[in-house]
């Protein structure tokens, strides 16, 4: 994989396809289906963004998708025994914690270094 290097970024929001992608999951706490929406749409721009510092942001929004939806099956499991209620509270925290560290990386136009952790 051949990165390129970081564009200059101009003041202001830039509204790029990580950016997007990150505010439609944050956005899915209030609005549930912006995540999945934010999810088909990585999948969607992945070729586009391939050998960019872009690249590694989808790849890391796949991996919150799918990550969060197992836990968040397995903690909607869980609730009947009241255990998967903090599964599910220690899940959104984690997804906006992802969101929001993808969002800044994203305004600086800088790659995630690892996209495929667990961790943020």
């Amino acid at each position: 994989m051949t990165e390129k290097a970081p564009e200059p970024v101009a003041p202001g929001f830039d509204l790029n396809k990580a950016t997007i992608i990150s505010l439609l999951y944050i956005a899915g706490f209030f609005v549930g289906i912006t995540g999945l929406v934010g999810f088909v749409l990585a999948l969607i721009w992945k070729d586009e963004v391939a050998g960019t510092w872009e690249e590694s942001h989808l790849q890391f929004h796949v991996m919150t998708f799918v990550i969060g939806l197992v836990v968040g099956i397995i903690g909607i499991l869980l609730s009947f025994l009241l255990i998967g209620i903090p599964i599910l509270l220690a899940l959104a925290v984690w997804i906006l914690v992802r969101s929001v560290v993808a969002l800044l990386k994203a305004q600086k136009h800088e790659p995630l270094a690892d996209p495929k952790t667990w961790l943020f």
